[in-house]
């Protein structure tokens, strides 16, 4: 027997670029051992798994090496999945996850996920800025830490000089992962702020498009600009654009997908 495995490039209009995702909506849930193995077998930074329950969808995400809390590209994916290939007609609808409900909607060709934010930062005190020379290769002007921890520069160039020596970088706090950060104060028409996210610890040595990430970096930037609205490029080599909403305690991440493979996977034994 086999199920049907989607793979959706999310946060983007075009193949090939954003975050590729693998989706399995499935009848009930497998073990927890089947799911890491299907997503260290895909080696995607994330596979999302989904059973209806119900009104609703649970959903979970693993990682090639663990369970996640919480995924935005994944989601977005699974979202897509059930819209185009199941049927799924509400423009309306809830995942519950380990981080709580998390409402999506679908307006024209756009996906909003409505996520909990993390707005407590704090100066770093623990991490010295010289080494960041050697670490990242350019040190950041400020340094915060929170459920991430950022590391924020004058421009976007500064991004893309950056080439991080993960072992390294993998020995410094953080809560989940880091994220260098640009904010655009003029107003230019160019993104509201770019960002770069690493992962090491999570097995994502960098990773092409994190929604999550705007749960830190979304109250983070609003405390500066305060516009509520914003958008968002991550500066990956594959490249991701994202549309936010701050709303409080809660972040709305906006993006699009693209269809790249639909397969079939073994199934586990009863």
């Amino acid at each position: 027997m086999f199920q049907t495995i989607y793979i959706v490039d999310a946060f983007t209009h075009t193949l090939f670029s954003g975050n590729p995702a693998a989706v399995l909506v499935l009848p009930q849930w497998p073990s927890e051992e089947w799911m890491q193995n299907i997503a260290k077998e895909n080696n995607l930074s994330e596979t999302a798994f989904v059973v209806q329950e119900k009104n609703q969808y649970r959903i979970r995400w693993f990682t090639p090496f663990v369970e996640v809390d919480l995924c935005g590209h994944a989601t977005l994916a699974a979202t897509y999945v059930l819209k185009n290939h199941y049927g799924e007609t509400r423009e309306q609808f809830d995942f519950v996850s380990k981080s709580g409900i998390l409402p999506v909607s679908i307006e024209e060709n756009l996906i909003y996920l409505n996520f909990p934010t993390y707005p407590e930062f704090k100066e770093s005190q623990t991490i010295n800025s010289n080494l960041l020379e050697s670490i990242l290769g350019k040190s950041p002007l400020e340094i915060w830490e929170g459920k991430d921890t950022i590391f924020l520069y004058s421009s976007p160039s500064d991004l893309d000089v950056l080439n991080p020596d993960f072992q390294k970088l993998n020995k410094l706090p953080t809560n989940r992962g880091y994220i260098a950060l640009s904010i655009n104060e003029s107003g230019n028409g160019a993104p509201d702020y770019e960002f770069r996210f690493f992962g090491p610890g999570l097995g994502i040595p960098e990773d092409p498009a994190t929604g999550s990430a705007h749960c830190s970096i979304a109250p983070f930037v609003d405390v500066r600009l305060g516009k509520k609205t914003y958008r968002s490029r991550q500066k990956s080599k594959r490249g991701a654009d994202f549309y936010i909403q701050c709303l409080g305690d809660r972040v709305s991440i906006g993006g699009s997908a693209v269809l790249y493979l639909r397969g079939e996977v073994a199934k586990p034994k009863d």
